[in-house]
């Protein structure tokens, strides 16, 4: 494992959990790279997305089959104005690299909101850290060990 990954191995362990990483060579940098290398929907994906809210960074966990939408979002966290924040801001706030970005293990605290639709799973596959390694977790452990907020966040399809 990379130093990546052990990162978010001791952060989901802190947390109490024991999850097993994944790693796939092809990579898992895309929600549907990930589906493909574990042989799961796209929606059971977890997506993590870092937006700027009134300036405050924010994460969101989204289903690999969802398109955030910036109104839903800017309700969900009160705020006026909503981006999606560059590659420099996310590695800043999140110690990762976009594609590998983590549920937890961040480098500062995130304000965290999750796409309802998550739920709907048994279990999900999430990030652990770089663009080829995942893990798998329930939602409701999700929402546990991220503080997040549950909100309806997903465009009309």
């Amino acid at each position: 494992m990379s130093s990546a990954t052990d990162r978010v191995h001791q952060a989901l362990s802190a947390l109490g959990l024991s999850v097993q990483i994944q790693e796939f060579p092809q990579g898992t940098r895309t929600a549907q790279d990930a589906a493909d290398a574990i042989g799961t929907t796209l929606g059971q994906i977890v997506k993590s997305l870092v937006f700027l809210a009134d300036g405050r960074t924010v994460l969101v966990l989204a289903s690999g089959r969802n398109r955030v939408d910036a109104g839903k979002l800017a309700r969900a966290a009160g705020a006026a104005r909503i981006e999606r924040a560059d590659a420099d801001r996310v590695r800043a706030a999140t110690g990762f690299a976009i594609g590998g970005v983590p549920p937890v293990g961040h480098a500062t605290p995130l304000e965290t909101y999750i796409d309802e639709d998550l739920l709907a799973y048994e279990i999900v596959y999430a990030a652990a850290g770089t663009p080829n390694a995942i893990f798998p977790i329930t939602p409701r452990d999700l929402v546990r060990v991220t503080c997040g907020r549950i909100a309806e966040l997903a465009q009309p399809q």
